[in-house]
């Protein structure tokens, strides 16, 4: 007699099971991160969203050196305008990031070669977070060069900054670049995260300057108010618990909710 073998028990199946299961733990956190590193670049939104925060950022040098007070032309004062373009774009590419497998409908390709949506989620916020390391590091080096010319021209040229200086402003990047991630995942549309992530805190922050029992809750929970000490030269122990509160609301918030949203999202 020939034993009838159950599709499940055959060996193609198994050899389709074992590939599937290679696959899926083939894959590691740093190539996926390394994937959603290309996609921020590969389409012309990405591409030139980088491009203009380049040259932005170059025009915030021309802006300090030919507009500003010899005593403000610091290397310090140099990087703080310098990022603030980054810090002002770069959550778009978190939110086009996140929203990209719903826009461009590649949802079903992505979550059918890595089913862990979890893990494309946290690939996506580390490929996020380099971009805000890279771009500060860059700010860095054209801020540098930047002074030489100051020095040249007559002003200040200071060069004196601290690592805590530094790593405050880094913070600032990442926390932007975070939430505009975290509006990404919770809208799941491009242009409605966008619009959304620069309306509400611009009009929560224009309600807590009207309204004045507002503004006692803005000091907390405003993260453009709460963020703006993290470029100045030094931050009070109460300052950073401004602003634990309101990355609490407008980072952590959505996403924790954008997350769940992704995981239980049906793919059509």
């Amino acid at each position: 007699m020939t034993a009838v073998q159950s599709p499940l028990t055959s060996p193609a199946a198994a050899a389709v099971d074992a590939r599937g299961s290679r696959t899926e733990k083939g894959v590691s956190f740093a190539r996926l991160t390394q994937v959603e590193l290309r996609k921020l670049a590969d389409t012309r939104a990405g591409l030139w969203l980088l491009v203009v925060i380049g040259l932005a950022s170059a025009a915030t040098a021309v802006i300090m050196i030919t507009a500003v007070p010899d005593a403000e032309q610091t290397y310090h004062g140099l990087l703080s305008f310098g990022l603030l373009p980054a810090s002002v774009l770069l959550p778009v590419l978190g939110i086009l990031s996140m929203t990209s497998e719903w826009s461009q409908r590649t949802a079903l390709g992505t979550f059918t070669l890595t089913p862990a949506r979890g893990r494309v989620i946290a690939a996506k916020l580390a490929a996020t977070v380099l971009i805000a390391i890279a771009a500060t590091a860059a700010a860095a080096l054209l801020s540098a060069a930047a002074n030489l010319v100051v020095l040249g021209t007559g002003g200040d040229g200071s060069w004196h900054i601290t690592a805590e200086q530094v790593a405050r402003l880094l913070l600032n990047q990442v926390l932007f670049v975070l939430m505009g991630s975290a509006f990404g995942a919770l809208l799941m549309n491009s242009p409605l995260a966008i619009v959304l992530y620069f309306a509400i805190p611009t009009a929560w922050s224009a309600l807590g300057a009207m309204v004045k029992w507002l503004g006692k809750a803005a000091e907390w929970l405003d993260i453009n108010i709460t963020a703006a000490p993290l470029s100045e030269p030094s931050m009070a122990a109460g300052q950073w618990a401004r602003l634990a509160a309101a990355c609490a609301l407008w980072v952590g918030l959505p996403l924790v909710l954008g997350t769940i949203r992704v995981l239980r999202r049906e793919i059509s």
